[in-house]
């Protein structure tokens, strides 16, 4: 499905250092930082479980594509995981396709345009990843209930029991 890039929301990028306006985003190999266990779960093809949480950053499905989000703390996460990794404002102008691996709104095309940049040298505090984290896992659990159907209220429940059959 064709999407007009005109239509998209405010787009960030999170990645590679030192961009400026104007530079293209193409796509690349898996950036793995040592001691990073999610990094190296990605770079291994493997999705990375959180206990509690469920998965965090699996695998891209399309490598041939370059992902941003209209969610500024979801890219920043991805600008965290670079030494010294930036965060961009970017543009999508060709070939957009919505991406549905994510949970977060993330599309994706061939290349992205830098527009701006955000913040240089992203760093994420405990607390702040443990709340994108948190954010990870309601959207995983939304999916799942939306998936099997779960999420119906007591009384709508109570209201089907009652129709059924005895």
């Amino acid at each position: 499905m064709h999407i007009d890039p005109a239509t998209l929301p405010r787009l960030f990028h999170g990645g590679a250092p030192d961009l400026k306006p104007g530079d293209l985003i193409v796509p690349g190999p898996p950036h793995v930082i040592d001691g990073c266990d999610i990094c190296a779960a990605r770079a291994a093809g493997q999705a990375y479980t959180v206990p509690g949480i469920g998965v965090i950053d699996p695998p891209t499905g399309r490598p041939d594509r370059v992902y941003v989000t209209s969610d500024r703390e979801y890219a920043r996460h991805y600008a965290s995981r670079w030494v010294l990794g930036d965060l961009y404002a970017v543009q999508l102008t060709t070939d957009v396709e919505e991406s549905t691996e994510d949970l977060f709104p993330t599309w994706c095309a061939p290349y992205a345009v830098v527009t701006g940049v955000i913040t240089r040298a992203v760093r994420l505090t405990d607390g702040q990843r443990r709340t994108l984290n948190r954010r990870w896992g309601a959207l995983e659990s939304a999916r799942r209930r939306e998936a099997y159907g779960i999420g119906r209220g007591h009384s709508e429940r109570a209201a089907l029991d009652e129709d059924s059959p005895r």
